[in-house]
């Protein structure tokens, strides 16, 4: 099983839904955002364009995040994806300054709120213990949500149809097959990352 993920920018247009959709699910701190558009313009005036860039956890086969890792609390899965286990991560950031696409967090809040004045929501309280303080955060391909049978929040919420996500070792999946028409390419391939989200367009 090897786990990935297709962006299609050709159909992106920006609606950052998926972005609404991971932090619901994932209920990730303030300022945390494991998935993000970024706007890309080029051209002159009267000529110009803009474009859309969704960015994620890549999932690298060769991750440098895992190569610092001191404790090993970064790790390669058999599903082909990268997850980090909190109870073995002791906070050094090292992972983040190897991380070429800027896809970790930390979590540095202790009772992370978007109410200051007034402390934690039920919401927050009931989800803090998902991130846990003192420790480095990131997309998971859902993990929560295809361990119950469902595909990534980002990948269900998205109008477009812009990304597709499922494992490119079975031929019938929709991934499988966009990556044989397409031959996608890896976002930054000169890092050597081997990186498991190809882009279209």
């Amino acid at each position: 099983m090897r786990y990935a993920m297709i962006l299609d920018r050709r159909k992106c247009f920006g609606c950052n839904g998926c972005t609404v959709a991971c932090k619901q699910a994932n209920a990730t701190p303030p300022g945390t955002f494991y998935t993000r558009v970024l706007l890309e313009e080029s051209g002159k005036f009267p000529n110009s364009k803009q474009s859309f860039m969704p960015m994620i956890c890549n999932h690298c086969d060769k991750a440098p995040c895992v190569a610092v890792c001191p404790t090993k609390a970064s790790k390669k899965m058999p599903d082909g994806t990268v997850q980090i286990t909190s109870s073995e991560c002791i906070g050094c950031q090292l992972c983040m300054e190897a991380c070429p696409y800027g896809a970790r967090f930390f979590n540095g809040d202790e009772k992370p709120t978007y109410w200051e004045e007034k402390g934690q929501n039920e919401f927050e309280k009931a989800r803090s213990k998902d991130h846990v303080y003192g420790t480095v955060d990131k997309c998971t391909f859902c993990k929560s949500r295809r361990d119950r049978g469902m595909i990534p929040a980002c990948v269900e919420t998205c109008p477009a149809v812009a990304r597709v996500f499922g494992d490119l070792d079975d031929p019938n999946s929709e991934v499988s097959k966009l990556y044989k028409k397409y031959q996608p390419k890896p976002y930054k391939p000169e890092k050597g990352t081997h990186p498991r989200v190809f882009y279209i367009g």
